[in-house]
């Protein structure tokens, strides 16, 4: 495949181009190493958002995820929330379920046990992840070892971060080196085998050169039978000061998961089968799931003065997965035995992203400008099979392969050989090659100190070749090629009674074409590439109490249309709906409510449902949205008694849901209470225990299907050290 340069890629080419010669138009700075003893050079910090003052608590007050833009987060018109290094720390979060717990509006579905899915408003994505600004579109579960904050969006932002992102994003900020002293090393070991260990270390080799390195390894077992974890990463960065105005940060990471795919149990009568919370349906050992990943990052940060700066990213990430399952394809039938299938899936994808960002503030007449102006290229090749497995023939005589297995519900952890697998209904064999160019420009107004506006355009030119291999498509079915031009506008008008506090009214319009990760998802022959479009209208109110403590609320609307639903039966295909909406409302509250305590809370009340009907069985209008309770309500406290010694109560409260859109099978609500002890020793010493469910709740966390039924944890706890030195 060759990339072929369309007209608008040209000419965000050419502004890219414009502002990399740009940053050498100034010749009398390269001679910066010769003054550098008599004009010292300082490494700022430079991340995708702003390394914010109070990033040690729970309340972050900056960002620039809203904007793309460091502003302060209360006059950003969208619900924003930033989970910080040190709540991550506290609650021992280790992945994006962890720390989305307590994140109003935001859920978790299960992702076939081997794949994050967070649930946006509604929306289940595994698509609308970004690394640094940068996107990380790739099906795997991301660990947190690295990671300084993440910053949570809610509602479609298709101006900021492109395609996706349609009911919200994650974006990741790493840990990069800034020139100072880390040494850490932490361990960690408890409940189900637990053992994990990480390690930071940065260092300032002079006024220009700084290097940082983080890493990983663990290996875990689970409260689920059988079912294993090793991850191992290591994400050294290396920043370099080229002159007093101009910085150059590299990164590379690997990063590998191996675990057993768990896809929890079936159901019975309308409700999860009953069974002990370890049981495992499947075999585990025909369950594995590997993922490798490696990636560079290159980013270049130019300071020209008098309010204009620029900043250029550049991604390239090659990433390699495989996972094979065993799992429950039906519910408990009236016999009492549990139909199992299989089938495997690899996927290579390989991704290069370039964004280029250049911000001018300025002053006309008596209103504040922000400017902003950015491109974005990029190339996507992903290579995608997926075989169906068989197992030996039930009779005696074993020659004649069975595509479905069946197990006793009271014994379904069992080990039985596949013997061959083959292309099934809703298999697939493609390759695609998939070709991104934007141009987005956005100005933030501010008309004195109590009125803003922000304004924003951006153009999107997404063309995918999507070749079907598989045998016996029709010739109309093989080859599919298609060019989406899209207009993403968005506006918000923001009123300040005090700096301190805003009420807020935004409109954005987003949408997701058929390129790159979610062509995996659809079958072969479905020709239904159009995008999905979403569309958000947002109020809310932002109030910082004290500079370390921020209250929030938001009420929404989001509409969708061109909607794709997850499969209802276990192995099914993603089916088509014509529209969905959602209402909601946010509230949250985040930071210090005294000195020695701090929170970290919220509430999500949300209403989603389909607006159509196009199955009367699986997409009915009126049905509810799967994986999306009606109340959830989670409240985190640490409250430090001495300087020495702390505590934590963490409480999470979930209301009923359903497992997909056919609403046939209903998980209960629950309500879970974890608790921590914090010991700080010395200042370069510190231990503490969590634990999980102290009251020992039984519940069900998500679902994939209407018979893959994820049970929570019991109780269990892990201990943790961590050394500076």
């Amino acid at each position: 495949m060759h990339f072929r340069l369309r007209p608008l890629a040209a000419t965000a080419l050419a502004f890219a181009s414009f502002a990399v010669l740009a940053q050498s138009a100034e010749p009398a700075q390269v001679a910066f190493a010769a003054d550098a003893a008599a004009d010292p050079v300082k490494l700022d910090t430079v991340e995708i958002t702003a390394d914010a003052p109070d990033s040690k608590g729970y309340h972050s007050s900056r960002s620039s995820a809203g904007t793309r833009t460091d502003t302060p987060l209360v006059d950003v018109p969208q619900s924003i929330t930033v989970v910080t290094r040190a709540q991550v720390q506290d609650q021992s979060a280790q992945n994006i379920a962890d720390v989305i717990r307590y994140v109003p509006g935001v859920g978790m579905a299960q992702g076939e046990g081997n794949r994050e899915t967070p649930v946006f408003r509604g929306n289940a994505s595994t698509s609308d992840f970004f690394v640094n600004g940068l996107r990380d579109d790739v099906q795997y579960y991301r660990d947190l070892y690295n990671i300084e904050r993440i910053e949570v969006l809610k509602g479609p932002n298709a101006m900021i971060f492109g395609r996706g992102g349609v009911g919200g994003v994650i974006n990741r900020v790493t840990r990069v080196a800034d020139g100072q002293r880390v040494r850490e090393i932490s361990l960690q070991g408890g409940s189900f085998d637990n053992k994990r260990a990480t390690f930071d270390l940065g260092q300032g080799f002079n006024q220009n050169v700084a290097a940082r390195v983080t890493a990983l390894v663990e290996d875990s077992g689970s409260y689920r039978d059988d079912v294993t974890l090793q991850r191992r990463g290591i994400n050294p960065t290396l920043r370099l000061a080229l002159d007093k105005a101009t910085t150059v940060t590299l990164g590379y990471e690997y990063f590998r998961d191996e675990r057993i795919a768990d896809r929890g149990g079936p159901s019975l009568n309308g409700k999860p089968f009953a069974a002990d919370d370890s049981t495992f349906f499947g075999d585990p050992g025909n369950s594995p799931t590997d993922t490798e990943l490696n990636t560079t990052s290159i980013t270049v940060n130019h300071d020209f003065g008098r309010g204009l700066t620029l900043t250029n990213r550049t991604l390239y990430g090659a990433y390699d997965k495989f996972y094979q399952n065993v799992f429950a394809s039906g519910p408990v039938a009236a016999n009492g035995t549990v139909p199992f299938q299989s089938y495997f899936a690899a996927t290579d994808r390989k991704n290069l992203f370039n964004q280029t960002d250049l911000v001018y503030k300025l002053k006309t007449g008596g209103i504040e400008h922000t400017l902003l102006g950015g491109v974005e290229i990029g190339r996507q090749l992903t290579d995608n099979l997926r075989l169906s497995g068989q197992f030996p023939d039930g009779s005696d005589a074993d020659t004649t392969p069975d595509n479905t297995f069946n197990a006793p519900a009271t014994s379904p952890n069992f080990s039985r050989p596949l013997v061959a697998f083959v292309q099934g209904a809703n298999d697939g064999n493609n390759e695609s090659e998939t070709e991104i160019a934007a141009i987005y420009v956005q100005d933030q107004l501010r008309f004195g100190p109590q009125f803003d506006v922000v304004l924003g355009l951006r153009y999107d030119q997404y063309n995918t070749h999507f070749k079907n291999r598989r045998s016996g498509v029709a010739a109309a079915d093989r080859e599919i090629e298609t060019e989406d031009g899209l207009v993403s506008p968005r506006v918000g008008l923001i009123y300040k009674p005090l700096e301190q506090a805003s009420v807020y009214a935004s409109y954005s319009l987003s949408y997701l074409p058929r390129a790159g990760e979610q062509l995996g998802s659809l079958s072969p022959t479905n020709k239904a590439f159009d995008p999905e479009e979403f569309t958000n209208y947002e109020v809310g109110a932002k109030w910082d109490v004290r500079p370390d403590l921020a209250l929030t609320v938001a009420v929404y609307q989001l509409d969708r249309r061109n909607v794709i639903l997850p499969p209802v039966n276990a192995g099914g295909a993603s089916t088509l709906g014509d529209g969905a909406r959602t209402k909601g409302i946010e509230l949250g509250v985040s930071g210090n409510i005294t000195r020695a305590w701090s929170i970290s809370s919220g509430y999500a009340y949300q209403d989603a449902k389909l607006t159509a009907t196009t199955n009367a069985t699986t997409a009915r209008d009126g049905a509810t949205l799967a994986n999306l309770p009606r109340n959830t309500v989670s409240l985190w406290n640490r409250y430090d008694f001495t300087p020495q010694w702390g505590a934590g109560v963490g409480v999470f409260n979930r209301s009923a849901m359903f497992t997909t859109s056919s609403n046939a099978v209903e998980m209960d609500g629950y309500t879970r209470v974890d608790g921590a002890v914090f010991y700080q020793h010395s200042p370069t010493l510190r231990a503490q225990l969590n634990v999980e469910n102290l009251t020992g709740e039984d519940y069900y966390v998500n679902a994939h299907t209407d018979n893959n039924i994820l049970p929570g944890a019991p109780l269990n706890f892990r201990v943790g050290v961590t050394a500076n030195f």
